[in-house]
């Protein structure tokens, strides 16, 4: 038995079958050009990488590994970039966490009658309640004056230090997991501030090389006492020159 297609519905399947093939090859057209736009502009994206690894800029680096593997991270310039990016990842963190520390500390050049006066301070990384009235910021200062010579010295905002530090007492020194330190330390009789010295200044200066954090605990008149952490690894020692 013969089936007889008429030749109306013949044509019409073969339209049909050549539209699909049209679509398919046009769909497919549509995808190699994406793959060669997301290609183009990853390997943009990867010069950039390598520029920023060249200048030695890890921070740029990263920022640039970032943006390719997460918008083309099918394609080969990801693949040349992924086994690096990790490396480019912790220096650019390193350099961002040094940036954050450095700018911790504040240094001052004051004249005074004999020259200059030198400083060097940093705020503690919590702020402190030291007399039972709330939380305020606590500071630690080297100072290198002409005619007084150097000087280490913490100062309150409010509140004082215990009474027994107007003639001598103690604070112990942490530097990151080391074992503790006491240091002598005083408060002056004045009131031009709320600050006490720690008498080996040279010893404490010392301290916070290759150091990363450094805790004092002092005794407060109000509160007990009450510990001081100041992240002090971005200590630009070049502004400080005669302490080394």
């Amino acid at each position: 038995m013969h089936i007889v297609i008429p030749v109306g519905a013949a044509l019409l399947a073969l339209a049909l079958l050549a539209g699909c093939k049209d679509r398919e090859a046009e769909a497919a057209a549509q995808a190699a050009a994406l793959a060669q736009a997301n290609e183009q502009a990853a390997e943009e994206a990867e010069r950039g990488f390598e520029a920023a690894v060249a200048d030695g800029n890890w921070a740029l680096a990263k920022a640039q590994g970032d943006i390719l593997l997460a918008k083309w991270p099918t394609t080969e310039a990801a693949d040349r970039v992924r086994p690096r990016h990790e490396e480019a990842r912790a220096k650019g963190a390193a350099e961002l966490e040094a940036s954050r520390v450095a700018a911790l500390w504040t240094y001052q050049s004051q004249p005074v009658e004999a020259g200059n006066q030198l400083s060097a301070s940093i705020y503690a990384k919590e702020p402190l309640d030291v007399d039972g009235s709330g939380a305020k910021p606590v500071r630690l200062i080297f100072r290198d004056h002409p005619d007084w010579g150097r000087s280490s010295y913490l100062v309150l905002p409010g509140g004082d230090f215990a009474k027994a530090c107007y003639r001598s007492c103690s604070v112990t020194v942490t530097i990151d997991d080391q074992a503790p330190k006491t240091m002598s330390a005083n408060r002056p009789k004045t009131d031009e501030a709320i600050a006490m010295f720690i008498d080996d200044e040279k010893a404490l200066w010392r301290l916070t090389r290759d150091a990363t954090r450094m805790r004092i605990e002092f005794p407060t008149r109000d509160v007990g006492n009450r510990v001081a952490e100041f992240e002090v690894a971005g200590l630009d020692r070049a502004k400080m020159p005669e302490w080394d």
